[in-house]
This record gives C-alpha cells, sequence and structure tokens, in this order.
C-alpha cells in the first residue's frame, strides 16, 4: 500500500475526502484514548462538508497523502503561528508511515518558510509517537469541544536544515 502513496499539495477536489478521513480518524482511530462522548464532541468541531475544507486549504498550505487519486491522509501548516495546525491518516492506513511521511514534507517546508521552532497540539494517539521522534513536550492540556474536554500535548520541535525526504 505505502509503494502506491503520493505526497503532494492539496486541491480542491481533495475536501470531501479531508473530511471523511478527519471524521474516521476522530470516530475510529482515537477510540483507544477518547471515550465516544469526547469523540463525537471533537469529530463535530469541524464540518463534514467538502466546502468547509477546501476553505480551510486557503487558510492553511495542506499536504495530502494520496493513493488512486484519493486523499488518505493529511496535514495543515499554520505558517505564520509556526505550528502544525491538523494531521489524520485514515485509520486503516494508521501505522504503515503515512503520518510519518506527511510530517516530514511539513518539517522540511516549514524550515523552508523560516521557521525554526515547529510545535504542535497533539492528541493522546499522537503524542507519544511525535516525542520518540525528537518532538519535546511542553505539557499537557485541556481543549473544550461541546462541553467535553478532551486532553491533549503541547509538543515542540527544532528543525535543522536536512534534504527534502
Amino acid at each position: 500500500m505505502i509503494e502506491r502513496v503520493c505526497y503532494r499539495g492539496a486541491l480542491p477536489r481533495d475536501a470531501a475526502d479531508q473530511a471523511e478521513v478527519f471524521h474516521h480518524a476522530v470516530m475510529k482511530g482515537a477510540a483507544g484514548h477518547y471515550s465516544l462522548a469526547q469523540r463525537e464532541a471533537w469529530a463535530c468541531a469541524l464540518p463534514r462538508e467538502a466546502s468547509a475544507w477546501a476553505a480551510r486549504q486557503a487558510l492553511y498550505p495542506t499536504l495530502v497523502a494520496a493513493c488512486d487519486g484519493r486523499c488518505v491522509g493529511f496535514i495543515e501548516l499554520d505558517v505564520s503561528g509556526k505550528r502544525i495546525e491538523t494531521l489524520y491518516v485514515w485509520p486503516s492506513l494508521a501505522r504503515q508511515g503515512i503520518g510519518l511521511r506527511l510530517l516530514d514534507y511539513a518539517e522540511t517546508a516549514m524550515h523552508e518558510q523560516g521557521v525554526g521552532t515547529l510545535r504542535i497540539e497533539a492528541s493522546l494517539m499522537l503524542a507519544a509517537g511525535l516525542e520518540s521522534r525528537g518532538w519535546r513536550r511542553l505539557g499537557d492540556e485541556w481543549v473544550e469541544r461541546q462541553g467535553e474536554r478532551l486532553a491533549r500535548v503541547c509538543l515542540e520541535k527544532r528543525l535543522e536544515k536536512r534534504l527534502t525526504p
């Protein structure tokens, strides 16, 4: 499966797939870390409509992992905030390196934009993996979504010049 995945900038046609990747990554992928009520609140935080995700592409430079022309993972960058806004992969493809590759591309792109230190507020399912890749834990925090409190971890990583992945 990994051989058929290509990585590129998001296109408007990816927006509907992004909505589905987000929804399923939260509802299924995060099941081991958050309750059903928490996941439902999280999933409702962003619309499940292509138009909303197309609008987000204009706000956040977005890289996608595509397989057979369909977006199966994506990462949104907040260049001015020097942070990663979101990182999601289709649940059945998780733990196959897609998210890591998206992260590598994002780190390179952010470094090229002059970002020296990159930040992310990571979910509990993502935080440990990031820490094992050199991200430094700044602390834990809670975010509220529709009356549900969701734990997340603030992390940062110093970016150094490297070859394009």
